[in-house]
């Protein structure tokens, strides 16, 4: 097999290399674009400027090589700057943006999170769950937590929610925490998460159809509240923290992400349905 030759990092420009950086991490054009407050359009003349240079004709395949070879050690700003007038910014919702893309971590992360995806603060690894302080809330069987939530989509934009979701939360012997999460697509696939582990931050697989997440650990810090922490092959993808009101008619889940480009915390609300 022949070697791919190297590319010449030196010819890009600082602002072409963070685009191929996030690129190579799993970055689309268009979450590139809103993690740097740029136009998709700005993102994508990077791009071609890039492939100019070096002579290359896949960006993808440009942002791969480049990671191969190592290059990221050059630093390279990649907090949103002032718009140019080459470069017109694009303006933002306030908040969490309702892509596709993130609409889609945000219900398929939930539902693991519930299932075993949700995690608790720290690395989702068991070695690093293990020197995890135990829990000191009270058994499960006695929390405003245990029964069905159903999150309300009606928040969501109606092109892009998803039909339904649902976190059931049950007790389990020895005092473990059993959890299974349904997520209904708006074309009616159904996906399923399921998990059950102990309150004292130890990692466990999570077993179902969602492929986002494969471990979870909880603790609880009290009665109504539930720390979750998801992961996906040794790395931490979120933290979730579940907190049921006072009346026990909602809960509140707390997103805390792991990855580059999504929102620094999305807050979203489940109903009880039993």
């Amino acid at each position: 097999m022949t070697t791919p030759s190297p590319v010449c990092a030196e010819a890009l420009s600082d602002k072409e290399l963070e685009v191929l950086r996030l690129l190579a991490a799993g970055h689309t054009v268009k979450s590139i674009a809103a993690r740097l407050d740029r136009s998709e359009a700005s993102i994508n003349e990077r791009l071609r400027e890039a492939r100019r240079k070096t002579g290359l004709g896949s960006s993808r395949e440009l942002a791969r090589l480049l990671d191969a070879q190592k290059i990221w050690d050059r630093k390279i700003d990649l907090s949103p700057g002032e718009p140019s007038a080459e470069e017109p910014s694009v303006p933002r919702r306030k908040g969490f943006e309702w892509t596709k893309g993130k609409i889609a971590m945000l219900t398929l992360l939930p539902a693991a999170a519930a299932l075993g995806l949700a995690l608790a603060a720290g690395n989702a690894t068991p070695e690093a769950a293990g020197t995890a302080q135990a829990a000191t809330a009270a058994p499960v069987s006695g929390t405003p937590l245990t029964g069905r939530w159903s999150l309300d989509v009606a928040k969501i934009p109606e092109e892009e929610r998803p039909r339904a979701v649902t976190i059931a939360f049950s007790p389990a012997p020895e005092g473990r925490w059993h959890t299974v999460v349904m997520i209904e697509s708006p074309d009616g696939a159904l996906q399923k998460a399921e998990s059950t582990a102990a309150l004292d931050g130890v990692a466990v697989p999570v077993t179902g159809s969602m492929g986002g997440i494969d471990s979870v650990s909880l603790r609880q810090p009290e009665a109504g509240t539930l720390v979750m922490t998801l992961g996906k092959d040794g790395k931490r993808v979120s933290t979730r923290v579940y907190t049921v009101a006072g009346d026990g008619r909602t809960m509140t889940e707390t997103i805390v992400w792991a990855a580059e480009g999504m929102p620094d915390i999305v807050t979203t609300t489940f109903n009880r349905i039993s």
